[in-house]
């Protein structure tokens, strides 16, 4: 008997415990909250619609591990007009330079930059993520976080064109002679009068080699793509020899080229830009250098002649110096240009002027820069870039200045679009 009541006594204590861890158990850990499976997730913290949510020590984690933003490339659509003004790649990369080129955009008349992403050199301003550019090696990393350099510019409001030297590569001729425009005399690479190599323009590998380029630059931020040296060479050419067939011309081998670049380029949306010599708007040939004004316009959204007035012979509309008479050049030019654009079907609206920011036949003062602007507007250019090749600008070149009044000779006025038929 008293065994019995022992054993009784044993089984209701033993219970009792078993009672008593299972309640603190249940308060400390409450039942069907926390269970994980095999691949360790917990399994209690699935929310009614299946998906995990985070525990206290991911919260804890979260809390205290920096998240990085994942950076995202953006683009602005082009300003009508634009007013830009150009730096190498050199300038735009280097820190005290930068600076200057942001307060040139803060507080003056500027919308846009135009920035070197292939000069003259053939080298290319910063990395790009494709395997025939690396191969090559024509990376030149001149301009550090193009990225986010950018968006600092589109933070400011400033449409960014990325400029591109076409056939003028010393660079690529050296990793690719055979792309190169050859010396009769010789067989080897040619160079024209100022020792520059330049690459064949019926090359069909530098067209491709152009357009994996402009697409790179239009990934990072760029908003348009300027094409320059988008012609034959012109000095020194007696010894060249250009790979093309006798029944091809200059102009037609262009023309295909532009042809290539408008497929490829504007199909996908990038917004694409040509410059060419100034005369070309009042010259009817080629110059010589396969640049025929019509045949440019249907393949870009805008067209830059170079009106620089130092460019102009002596002699030119009877100015023995024609840099001494900005507005009456680029005036001139630019209704020219107009009434050739209309003449051929295509938009006045496309042609865009580089204009002269720099001291060559006369020392350009901000009057004189500003004349080029008032004859700019009074063309109805669709805007205009200033030029100068060290990027150093003063203010005053791009500050806003009242309207100036100019007489103009009914020789150069405009072709409305109505008097075409």
């Amino acid at each position: 008997m008293h065994s019995a009541k022992v054993a009784i006594v044993t089984v209701i204590t033993v219970s009792f415990i078993i009672i008593l861890l299972w309640v603190t158990s249940s308060w400390l850990l409450p039942l069907n909250k926390i269970s994980y499976g095999n691949d360790g997730t917990s399994l209690g913290d699935l929310n009614n619609s299946g998906t995990t949510t985070a525990t206290t020590s991911d919260n804890f984690l979260a809390s205290t591990t920096p998240v990085v933003p994942v950076f995202v490339v953006t683009h602005i659509s082009t300003p009508i007009p634009v007013k830009a003004a150009y730096f190498t790649s050199w300038s735009a990369g280097t820190p005290s330079f930068q600076k200057e080129m942001f307060s040139l955009v803060q507080g003056t008349e500027l919308n846009s930059l135009v920035i070197d992403i292939k000069d003259y050199s053939g080298r290319i301003s910063f990395p790009m993520d494709d395997p025939e550019i690396t191969s090559i090696g024509s990376v030149q990393e001149r301009i550090r976080d193009i990225k986010e350099m950018i968006g600092k510019l589109h933070d400011e409001g400033i449409y960014v064109i990325g400029r591109v030297a076409v056939f003028q590569d010393p660079f690529i001729v050296k990793v690719h002679p055979e792309w190169s425009v050859i010396n009769k005399n010789t067989g080897g690479v040619w160079k024209d009068s100022g020792g520059a190599n330049w690459v064949d323009p019926d090359n069909k590998e530098m067209w491709k080699y152009v357009a994996t380029i402009a697409k790179q630059a239009y990934a990072v931020g760029f908003d348009e793509i300027n094409f320059d040296y988008v012609r034959f060479p012109s000095d020194g050419i007696s010894t060249a020899k250009f790979d093309k067939t006798a029944s091809t011309t200059k102009a037609e081998v262009l023309t295909q080229f532009f042809s290539y670049l408008h497929d490829e380029l504007s199909s996908a949306g990038i917004p694409i830009s040509a410059d060419v010599f100034g005369q070309t708007t009042s010259d009817t040939g080629d110059m010589g250098i396969g640049q025929h004004f019509e045949n440019v316009l249907p393949y870009f959204d805008f067209v830059d002649p170079m009106v620089y007035p130092s460019h102009y012979i002596n002699g030119f509309l009877n100015f023995s110096k024609p840099a001494e008479h900005p507005y009456a050049i680029v005036k001139y030019e630019l209704d020219q240009a107009a009434l050739r654009a209309v003449t051929a079907s295509s938009s006045p609206d496309k042609i865009r002027p580089w204009l002269q920011a720099f001291d060559l036949g006369a020392i350009y003062t901000p009057e004189m820069v500003h004349e080029q602007i008032q004859a700019t507007s009074d063309a109805g250019a669709n805007g205009w870039l200033l030029w100068n090749a060290g990027s150093v600008y003063n203010r005053e070149f791009v500050s806003a200045f009242p309207p100036m009044k100019f007489k103009t000779s009914t020789t150069t006025a405009r072709l409305s679009t109505s008097t075409v038929l």
